[in-house]
């Protein structure tokens, strides 16, 4: 048979089983076939187009020239909601589908929405050392314009699509956290649009109270137009070190020691059940050895976590030579784990060397396309997590989230927290050690019930004096977020600013009742 006269019947047959099943029942059941046939494609043509006008505009060298116009209509906008009344809140135009974030504001429907097309990298300050951007600029962005050229952020949080912005107003991390800390450390300076409409810029000597409220302020505080970053030298290899632990307490001694070892450039742990873990250190290098070199970022290759299982399995260390950009983006292709319960097959070698090209699709597409029903069923049947716990409490923290979630694996993530001004920073006077415990996936506990499982893990990370990432479904009352958070400074500021009147409180963005 001519093969695209089987194809057309193959699309025939699939188009009257859709039919006779309803495109929910598609869409929850075998969401798979959704996402193979339409959102790949999709997600390759989103990819196509950004890097193309990436490239364009800095070859144009237009986005400087272009950025002080942009900024000029964003305060227009501002004004013109002044003239308006104030009668609503204001909060940044982008569709709430467009961010990582697994839910969708609810806010964006009742706000005045300013329209923020700041999307470019403005400069690259090689005497400085210092990379100029605009706020939508993403990490898969960066790291391709900077790799080539010598130079890598302090600290690259994991996924292509996470924009500047969102690392900053929220939050990011790094397995180079434990020497530099969150994003927010590596920033030098921001430059926003206030509720008054007029530009302002803050570092950690001039407006250094707004400079330090920012990050984690969720644009409550005014719109992030521009913000300068720390850039440092790169060279072309990690020399990863694998190590399987077996164990709770030797897996947190092991992984504390290594946290602590300034002299390892990345450290990261993958947790696969209670007592067994792999925990990864890594050393920048310009020199690899022969035969050991591991493009683990090229389409065709095992999904990261199960390459990093198979050292478990076999219960044996080993050394690799990973290039830098595919080390820093080593979890994209299958969004962590994630992947996994969207197309089960993905990480098979034939999926891989025939469609892994396509792979991931755009989470933005994603959610843009799961509809109520399969929205519900996330929100009830599955867990997306990040919790910032003390390295002192990262025993106790594994055994918590072992009982009242079982989600594995488990991301393991050290970072050096400052006691900087701001809403996170340690109780004590000192920076302090902390671990970013990521849980992604299905719970696997019987007695999971999503809002008292979580409002029950949220108390334990408030005991032990942690924090929550602000991306995910949050279950405190106010009151309860505010004695996690500390909102001394932000208060003040939004007193001071007169952003009581312009932006919401940050929990009433956050907060589980405004979002779907």
């Amino acid at each position: 048979m001519d093969p695209l006269l089987s194809l057309g019947a193959g699309l025939l047959l699939l188009a009257l089983w859709v039919r006779h099943k309803g495109l929910e029942y598609l869409l929850v059941h075998h969401r798979w076939v959704f996402v193979c046939l339409f959102l790949l494609p999709l997600s390759v043509l989103f990819d196509i187009y950004y890097q193309l006008r990436a490239w364009a505009v800095w070859r144009l060298h237009s986005a400087p020239r272009q950025h002080g116009q942009r900024v000029r209509h964003i305060q227009a906008q501002v004004q013109e909601w002044k003239n308006e009344g104030g009668k609503t809140y204001m909060c940044t135009g982008r569709p709430g589908w467009l961010t990582v974030s697994l839910r969708v504001g609810k806010y964006k429907k009742t706000h005045k929405n300013i329209v923020i097309n700041l999307m470019d990298i403005l400069e690259v300050d090689i005497e400085r050392q210092v990379v100029r951007v605009e706020p939508l600029v993403t990490m898969g962005q960066l790291t391709a314009h900077l790799n080539p050229m010598g130079w890598t952020l302090p600290v690259v949080p994991e996924l292509d699509d996470l924009t500047v912005g969102g690392l900053i107003m929220g939050t990011g991390i790094e397995s180079s956290s434990h020497i530099y800390g969150l994003f927010q450390h590596t920033c030098l300076a921001y430059e926003l649009v206030l509720a008054d409409g007029s530009l302002v810029r803050c570092t950690p000597t001039e407006n250094s109270d707004l400079f330090y409220a920012v990050p984690w302020s969720c644009g409550t505080l005014g719109f992030l137009v521009a913000a300068e970053i720390k850039i440092i030298p790169a060279k072309k290899y990690v020399k990863l070190h694998y190590k399987p632990v077996r164990g709770l307490e030797k897996i947190c001694e092991k992984f504390t020691e290594e946290s602590k070892k300034k002299g390892n450039n990345f450290v990261e742990g993958l947790v696969y059940s209670l007592e067994e873990a792999v925990i990864m250190t890594g050393v920048l290098t310009d020199e690899a050895e022969d035969g050991q070199i591991n493009r683990i970022g090229n389409y065709y290759k095992p999904w990261f976590f199960k390459h990093v299982e198979k050292y478990l399995k076999a219960n044996q260390t080993g050394i690799e030579y990973i290039p830098s950009r595919h080390y820093y983006h080593r979890h994209t292709r299958s969004i962590f784990w994630e992947l996994q319960d969207i197309i089960p097959f993905g990480n098979n070698p034939v999926f891989r060397y025939l469609f892994g090209w396509m792979v991931p699709p755009k989470i933005s597409l994603l959610k843009l396309t799961q509809g109520e029903a399969i929205r519900k069923l996330y929100e009830q049947h599955h867990v997306v997590q990040d919790m910032l716990v003390p390295v002192k409490s990262l025993e106790k923290s594994i055994s918590t989230f072992h009982s009242d979630l079982n989600v594995y694996p488990l991301w393991l993530c050290p970072f050096i927290l400052p006691n900087n001004p701001g809403m996170v920073h340690p109780k004590g006077d000192e920076m302090e050690l902390y671990i970013d415990i990521g849980a992604y996936g299905e719970p696997k506990t019987k007695q999971f019930e999503a809002k008292a499982s979580m409002r029950q893990m949220e108390k334990f990370v408030r005991n032990v004096h942690g924090f929550q990432m602000l991306y995910a479904d949050c279950y405190m009352n106010r009151e309860e977020f505010w004695d996690m958070f500390d909102g001394s400074l932000y208060h003040k500021l939004r007193e001071q600013m007169n952003c009581k009147d312009a932006f919401p409180e940050v929990y009433d963005k956050i907060c589980k009742a405004a979002r779907h």
